[in-house]
């Protein structure tokens, strides 16, 4: 057989399957926004689910609608605050789905930290109340500046709201907090303690 004949029976080799396909590149960027924010989106949807478990399977329906998605952003800045959105719009949908959703979650081990006069973790603790007790758009609104870190621009992309919205509400937000924490903070007793001598 010449080289010719052997040539046509062989398939013909596209010059760009050498290359990887867009989709691959755009499947690896959203890999990696997915690995290097896991805790952060992890964290955001146990905030919003109340659980723990529930926070679990809700990051895993939004890593696979991330994955299938056919339009995915390009740049990793981008991927981040695109996937707290898709997050977001998953507990939406299965928030609207669920008919009788449970108020309070599974009681949560304590943190690393022993229990002890630490001032940190009780300040930690009393926020933690007090965002429970706050309407959830003002939750939502700390949650993604405060807590997860996002700029005015990309929350307002997010929650598909304008920048001016997004500071208002976030201002609001935190007067609403700041009342139910000194509303409920414990003052120390004034006056003198007797000491036994």
């Amino acid at each position: 057989m010449t080289e010719r004949a052997l040539a046509a029976m062989m398939p013909m080799r596209n010059p760009c399957d050498l290359r990887p396909a867009k989709d691959t590149i755009l499947r690896k960027t959203i890999e990696l926004a997915l690995c290097e924010n896991w805790q952060r989106l992890f964290g955001y949807a146990v905030r919003l689910s109340g659980s723990r478990d529930a926070a679990g399977d809700l990051l895993q329906s939004c890593a696979s609608k991330a994955l299938a998605s056919p339009s995915i952003p390009t740049e990793a800045s981008q991927a981040r605050a695109w996937l707290f959105k898709v997050l977001r719009n998953c507990w939406i949908d299965d928030h609207r789905r669920s008919s009788v959703r449970a108020i309070d979650g599974p009681v949560e081990p304590w943190s690393e930290t022993p229990w002890g006069c630490d001032d940190r973790l009780i300040a930690e603790i009393t926020v933690k109340q007090a965002l429970q007790k706050i309407d959830p758009a003002h939750r939502e609104i700390i949650e993604l500046v405060d807590i997860a870190g996002f700029r005015y621009a990309e929350a307002a992309d997010i929650l598909g709201v304008p920048q001016g919205t997004v500071m208002s509400r976030l201002s609001r937000a935190r007067l609403a907090l700041l009342e139910i924490v000194s509303a409920e903070n414990v003052t120390p007793i004034t006056g003198s303690r007797r000491h036994a001598g």
